[in-house]
């Protein structure tokens, strides 16, 4: 039994690392280079990169036209994390190598971990010229252009991998990733067929939830729920579900248990903001104040700054009267943001109920470029300047209004009068 036998014996089997780095030893000034060699790839295989380093740099020596052995010094180098002694023993292969094409992929590795992909691009594409029918050269381009989020790109390259017979490269299901590659470029149908082609052991977590996902997207919301609840059941920990399948069990009328899985969903992603403007949605639909007002106020509290929110929350005080509540609420965002025109909309509503009317005349005024043309907002404005018997502005406001509301003969009453009056 070689040197190199007894290590791997006394490393896998033994566990005995101190006899096994004295049997290295050996191995390196005793076993010929075929058996150094056999161990190298092996070490190498099992993570052992620094004795594998040795040996392949020994045998470099030996044997300088071995390029193979450049590209395993390459890829230790890349997992050290020194780029560039890895294209340093890339580009000593020549276009006449066995081992050029080998040789590209993995400085295309380099390359993209260093965050140039363009170069990386460069050398798939010579690798691609070099040998146009090696499907690995197909999957690299493909893994690229996918990572670079470069679908259109991308799908004819995996096409060409799966039509050489390659159902699965590195642990990538092909069919997964033409699927995932349709969905980026937006044709979600041909994505669904994609998938509903893959074995079931293919659907694991992230395709399934990529399905469910898509299903939503095509409003295919039964198949979205019974798609994200066998995904909640098998894997209740995937956060990312809540809140698609709560959108779809809202679209199907099912408002209770979208706003319970919005808050199981929060009980895994506290941080969520989509599922606490989705539970306040749902809640609100269900009148269902209370836990409306507690999701806004959990929103808030994590972020006070959330303007769609705070929004939200102002219309239901509007709705219930909570209006020194509106009040408050709406003061503190201006102190920080530029309001939204519904804010001094529903802010005048709130100072008009507690009749503090110059407040409530400040924002309608505010609110009114913005909605001059919304015939409910006029409406309302025509009350509050009745209300205050301030005539030149009423009258301003009901000739907009019958502008927008011809036929309410209520008003074009109220107008006539008014212009009747000396």
């Amino acid at each position: 039994m070689s040197y190199s036998e007894q290590m791997l014996t006394k490393l896998q089997e033994d566990h005995d690392w101190p006899s096994a780095k004295k049997l290295f030893a050996l191995a390196l000034r005793h076993d010929d280079d075929d058996t150094l060699y056999d161990l190298g790839t092996q070490l190498y295989q099992l993570g052992f990169n620094p004795q594998a380093k040795r040996i392949f740099e020994k045998l470099l020596r030996a044997h300088p036209t071995e390029d193979e052995l450049r590209t395993y010094l390459a890829d230790i180098a890349v997992s050290a994390g020194d780029n560039d002694a890895a294209l340093n023993y890339l580009d000593a292969i020549q276009p006449a190598s066995d081992d050029y094409v080998a040789g590209l992929m993995t400085s295309a590795d380099v390359y993209q971990a260093m965050g140039i992909p363009e170069v990386s691009e460069q050398k798939l594409k010579e690798a691609k010229r070099q040998a146009p029918d090696e499907p690995i050269v197909d999957f690299a381009l493909a893994e690229l252009y996918f990572s670079l989020g470069r679908f259109q790109e991308a799908l004819p390259y995996y096409q060409n991998v799966r039509a050489a017979g390659e159902e699965e490269v590195a642990k990538v299901v092909i069919g997964q990733r033409i699927g995932a590659t349709l969905a980026g470029m937006g044709e979600y149908e041909e994505a669904i067929s994609e998938y509903q082609k893959l074995p079931r052991e293919a659907m694991d977590a992230d395709t399934t939830y990529q399905l469910g996902v898509l299903y939503v997207e095509t409003k295919q919301y039964q198949q979205a729920v019974d798609t994200l609840t066998a995904l909640q059941q098998s894997d209740p920990d995937y956060a990312g579900l809540y809140p698609y399948l709560a959108k779809a069990q809202a679209a199907l009328n099912q408002l209770a248990d979208a706003l319970s899985t919005v808050q199981i969903g929060l009980g895994f992603d506290e941080f969520n903001t989509n599922l606490y403007h989705q539970g306040f949605d749902y809640a609100t639909r269900l009148d269902d104040e209370d836990h409306a007002l507690e999701f806004a106020q959990e929103a808030l509290a994590q972020d006070p700054d959330d303007q769609d929110m705070i929004l939200s929350l102002s219309n239901l005080y509007v709705k219930n009267g909570d209006d020194q509540a509106n009040i408050d609420l709406i003061t503190t965002a201006a102190q920080n943001h530029e309001l939204d025109p519904q804010m001094y909309w529903n802010i005048a509503r709130s100072y008009e109920r507690q009749d503090r009317m110059t407040d409530a005349r400040e924002n309608f005024l505010l609110a009114y470029p913005h909605f001059r043309e919304n015939a409910d907002f006029m409406h309302d404005l025509v009350l509050f300047f009745q209300s205050i018997a301030a005539r030149k502005e009423l009258l301003a406001a009901l000739k907009q209004y019958l502008k927008l509301v011809p036929d309410d003969m209520a008003m074009q009453a109220a107008y006539d009068e008014l212009l009747a009056e000396p």
